[in-house]
């Protein structure tokens, strides 16, 4: 079966060898964040509806699982806000009765939890990977920049409620943007907001590619030691690099070769190759980041986005 919507199995930093589900089109999303690494939204919406065929999801999970593959997680994730789609709940239900002997992620950012529709749809995960960028409303809209029905003591009254009604659990991520989100009155405000929702970890990230804007840098280890010691909070923790991708099964030499080819004969974006290889854009990135750290290829910033260049 050829798949338009999961990708991988792909090694990531915090849930091991992962499948992922993509459950909106390149870009569907709540916020517009100014350090995504998948490039601007273009699509800027609160709007749930099922944004592809459930059914069609179902199918190629009923064909990939069948052969009993070895995962950590399924997750849902992808280049989007997952919690957009309508029938997500369908979907993680299907894999809990069929399939329980995997895991279920999603990573989200968070923002519709206020509904209590959208917290019930995801009740049956057993890991929900919520984003807490800021506190306050000025720093949240100068990171986040979301769409104008979001604020951020409606976000994180619904990740209150979310903690009160999962039985699984939480793993709070918060991208820390250097001289933004990393003050003593930023970190203050996150620190109560955090003590509020109760999760059980705090996961410290900053920036491993370059994001929308040419500004951003990542933050530095010392700068990562100040926010872990100023939130001091329990389960507070530095996300690390994921194991080498081209130890799991998935990873296909070929493909890295024909990337790195394409490459060499001219620059490329992600959705380049990806539209070239019938890839979706997180298989993509996983030869990149292998081409990257072998040396093979360089990042330039162009007007059209982030181009990879012959190194």
């Amino acid at each position: 079966m050829n798949y338009r919507y999961l990708f991988g199995p792909v090694p990531s930093r915090r849930l091991g060898v992962s499948l992922g589900i993509d459950l909106v089109p390149h870009k569907t999303c709540s916020l517009n964040c100014i350090y995504c690494e998948c490039g601007a939204t273009t699509d800027l919406t609160v709007e749930q509806r099922e944004y592809v065929p459930t059914d069609r999801v179902l199918a190629e999970l009923d064909d990939f699982l069948k052969d009993k593959p070895a995962l950590d997680y399924i997750t849902f994730s992808g280049s989007g806000e997952p919690t957009l789609h309508s029938g997500i709940g369908v979907i993680i239900r299907h894999i809990r009765e069929h399939y329980p002997a995997y895991r279920i992620a999603v990573l989200t950012n968070g923002c519709l939890f206020y509904e209590k529709s959208v917290r019930d749809e995801v009740l049956d995960a057993d890991v929900i990977i919520p984003s807490l960028d800021a506190a306050t409303d000025r720093v949240f809209r100068r990171i986040d920049r979301p769409h104008r029905n979001l604020d951020i003591g409606k976000i994180i009254s619904g990740l209150i409620s979310l903690r009160e009604e999962f039985s699984g659990d939480i793993w709070l991520e918060v991208f820390i943007v250097p001289g933004i989100n990393n003050t003593d009155e930023e970190l203050a405000a996150l620190k109560s907001a955090i003590e509020k929702i109760r999760p059980e970890k705090i996961q410290i990230n900053t920036l491993d590619r370059p994001g929308v804007v040419d500004w951003i840098r990542p933050a530095t280890a010392e700068e990562l030691a100040h926010v872990v010691a100023s939130l001091h909070v329990p389960g507070a923790e530095l996300i690390g690099r994921p194991a080498s991708r081209t130890e799991i099964p998935s990873f296909s030499g070929d493909i890295r070769d024909a990337v790195l080819q394409t490459i060499r004969r001219r620059p490329c974006t992600v959705d380049d190759l990806a539209a070239m290889f019938g890839l979706h854009p997180n298989e993509i990135n996983k030869y990149i980041q292998v081409l990257l750290e072998d040396g093979e290829i360089v990042e330039r910033r162009e007007e059209r986005g982030i181009f990879f260049v012959a190194a």
